[in-house]
């Protein structure tokens, strides 16, 4: 069984901080299922964005934990804005998070390869 939307992020957020970076909510969901994106902002000032795995990337079984892939890393923060605001458009019911941390971002998700 899946944990909510909210419970993840909430999750996510307490993780972050134990391990002495930060994390904010900029944007919540639906409390149950909505979409969780990620922002993350390196040292160097890059910013990554990650987004839910299309489901084509999973196994056959269905996974146990919510997987992420990396749709872009960049240092232009226009263009992880405009991403977001085609998202936001196409499902509002979406969760934003962004973290700053100088752990490896595959630590707190489930990064799939494609």
């Amino acid at each position: 069984m899946r944990v909510t939307s909210e419970l993840w992020v909430s999750a996510l957020v307490r993780r972050v901080f134990a391990d002495g970076g930060f994390a904010a909510v900029r944007r919540k969901g639906a409390r149950e299922a909505g979409a969780i994106f990620i922002i993350r902002r390196t040292r160097l000032g890059e910013l990554e964005f990650y987004a839910p795995a299309p489901q084509t990337s999973y196994d056959e079984a269905r996974p146990t934990e919510r997987q992420f892939v990396r749709v872009t890393a960049t240092t232009e923060e226009d263009a992880v804005e405009k991403r977001l605001e085609r998202e936001m458009r196409f499902d509002p019911d979406v969760w934003v998070v962004e973290v700053e941390t100088a752990a490896e971002i595959d630590g707190y998700l489930a990064v799939a390869t494609e």
